[in-house]
């Protein structure tokens, strides 16, 4: 049977086909082009126009002739294999680079200031954050969408510092600027240079003696003699720096000396910032490194945010860390919704001291063999991190709800703190009732119990404590020698009473109000008959609570009698559970 003939649609004509070839070989002739130029592209931009290699260019052209002949453009990178750190800083800031020279007057190009340690030894991103690997300037900075850790901004560079460190026994603001303004008082600057300063030649040609810088005396160490030693010298003396630079130093003047010298380390902002937050009370509701409150966030790695999980809705202007921190302090209920942390009324320099002691909260993981001894001290012996004078315990826990000097705080929307500066009260607290008051605190309140489990004060802390509140405020307790349970009365008459003069501000129940709760059971355990009675008669200067042995305008005076009926009625409280 013969083959069927094809249709003449199945073959298209000999012109059609040499259409549709030559439209394909356009095609690919576009196609090919257009690969050629993205290629090209890609050629010109990883060789020609990436960041870092623009960089070493203008790099280069800063050189002098002979060494821009040798000058190598390639990336540069610091790697740890010990730490599993590699990072590639030093291929844009290259006067940092090992082997590299360094090109006065460009920032990007300077060597890095002076550290107590080789750079090179840790590379640049374990101290200031960014992303290591990267060799563009956004992602080397870590101000892109997602990354984690970015840049810790430069301004407060010395707040890498606490990645590995942990400054130990730094004083409050006023201890640590008190040594300081002693420091030039007493001339030493004339001998030794601390922190950039000192040490130099004097209007008219007068001159100290050569002697150690005390920049990093802190971490180094000193001849605890030092004071034995010079007055030696200064006795032996007839003439110079030793009878014109040097007198005698009393006792307590030393010792705000030695805290001042205890605290350089070579990162005075950083220090002087630590210094300002032992002084806020801010370890009242926080945790650092294991130690203080837990009625807000534990902050030991709050410089370690994710911006990438933090929201900014709160915070006006730009969307970075320094501005969140800043603002927080600021307003806090405004940055986080429903933040029990008060607007404490700071000052823009306390804000940004502030800001940069919580970029230095961050711990790097590297193994505990690379940690500096301030750490280890910390960590594994328990050493504190704030000065243990009864200034600086103070400061540290108990200034942010007591008052700086004690006179009591009141924040809106919060039950009134008490001012337990107030002379009042030291008259009448014995010892004994004030150190009950700080170990065990007040059950359901928000005063902690700090001598009870961990992260609290050690027992001869508080004990600093209370001598601390006797000392600066010149009470001692007056002698009561009567039993701390003597008082008789009436329990209806003074519970009737009660409800008439007290309820208001204390609580129907004593539960607390504008004034303390004296249902408190830790406080009924401790207080004494006589505190109490001896509290109602004589009031507390300075506050609502008025004597009421003397009649005011709203209510008529009380009999001692009735005060007694009135503390026998508080004292059925104690029996409740």
């Amino acid at each position: 049977m013969p083959a069927p003939h094809p249709s003449p649609s199945a073959t298209p004509p000999r012109s059609a086909r040499g259409v549709t070839s030559h439209a394909n070989k356009i095609l690919l002739l576009v196609s090919s082009l257009a690969t050629l130029v993205v290629l090209g592209w890609a050629a010109l931009e990883e060789n020609l126009l990436r960041d870092w290699r623009v960089i070493q260019r203008n790099y280069a052209a800063a050189l002098p002739p002979d060494a821009k002949a040798s000058f190598n453009p390639q990336l540069r990178q610091i790697i740890v294999p010990a730490l599993r750190t590699t990072d590639r800083c030093v291929t844009c800031h290259l006067g940092m680079a090992p082997g590299e020279q360094v090109v006065p007057g460009q920032r990007l190009f300077a060597a890095h200031p002076p550290i107590p340690h080789d750079p090179g030894e840790f590379g640049c991103v374990v101290c200031h954050g960014g992303q290591g690997l990267a060799s563009e300037t956004a992602d080397a900075h870590g101000t892109v969408p997602h990354w984690p850790e970015p840049l810790v901004p430069r301004r407060y560079a010395q707040a890498g510092c606490g990645s590995c460190h942990t400054h130990l026994r730094v004083p409050n603001l006023e201890q640590l600027r008190l040594g300081q303004a002693l420091l030039e008082r007493y001339d030493c600057l004339a001998c030794h240079a601390v922190d950039g300063r000192g040490g130099t030649l004097r209007p008219g040609g007068a001159a100290g003696l050569p002697a150690p810088d005390l920049t990093l005396v802190g971490a180094r160490g000193y001849d605890p003699g030092w004071y034995a030693g010079h007055l030696r010298s200064h006795a032996a003396a007839a003439a110079g720096p030793w009878r014109t630079s040097f007198r005698p130093i009393p006792d307590d003047e030393r010792g705000a000396l030695a805290a001042f010298l205890d605290s350089r380390v070579g990162a005075p902002q950083l220090i002087e910032a630590k210094a300002l937050f032992h002084s806020l009370g801010c370890r009242g509701c926080h945790k650092v490194g294991g130690v203080g409150g837990d009625d807000g966030p534990d902050l030991t790695i709050a410089g370690q945010r994710d911006p990438g999980q933090t929201s900014f809705a709160g915070v006006p202007g730009e969307r970075s860390l320094a501005h969140w921190f800043a603002e927080h302090f600021r307003n806090p209920s405004a940055v986080v919704a429903g933040s029990q942390m008060p607007a404490m009324g700071l000052s823009e320099e306390e804000i940004d001291a502030l800001v940069l002691f919580t970029f230095s909260l961050r711990r790097s993981p590297f193994p505990e063999a690379y940690w500096p001894r301030d750490r280890i001290r910390s960590e594994r012996f328990g050493e504190r991190e704030f000065a243990t004078d009864g200034a600086t315990l103070y400061g540290t826990f108990c200034a942010a709800c007591h008052g700086r000097s004690g006179e009591g705080m009141r924040y809106p929307g919060m039950t009134p703190f008490p001012a337990i500066a107030n002379p009042d009260f030291l008259a009448l607290a014995s010892d004994e009732f004030l150190t009950a008051a700080i170990t065990r605190g007040r059950p359901g309140r928000r005063m902690p119990a700090w001598g009870v489990g961990e992260g609290g004060l050690r027992p001869a802390e508080i004990a600093t404590l209370v001598n601390w509140l006797r000392k600066s405020s010149g009470v001692q307790p007056e002698r009561d020698p009567r039993p701390p349970r003597w008082v008789r009365g009436e329990r209806s008459e003074g519970e009737r009473l009660y409800r008439a003069a007290c309820s208001g501000c204390h609580g129907p129940a004593g539960e607390g109000a504008e004034g303390p709760a004296l249902a408190n059971p830790v406080f009924l355990s401790t207080a004494s008959d006589t505190y109490l009675v001896e509290t109602i008669a004589r009031g507390r200067r300075g506050t609502t609570m008025e004597g009421f042995t003397r009649p005011s305008p709203t209510r008529r005076a009380l009999a001692s009698y009735e005060i007694h009926t009135i503390v026998a009625f508080i004292r059925t409280w104690e029996a409740k559970p």
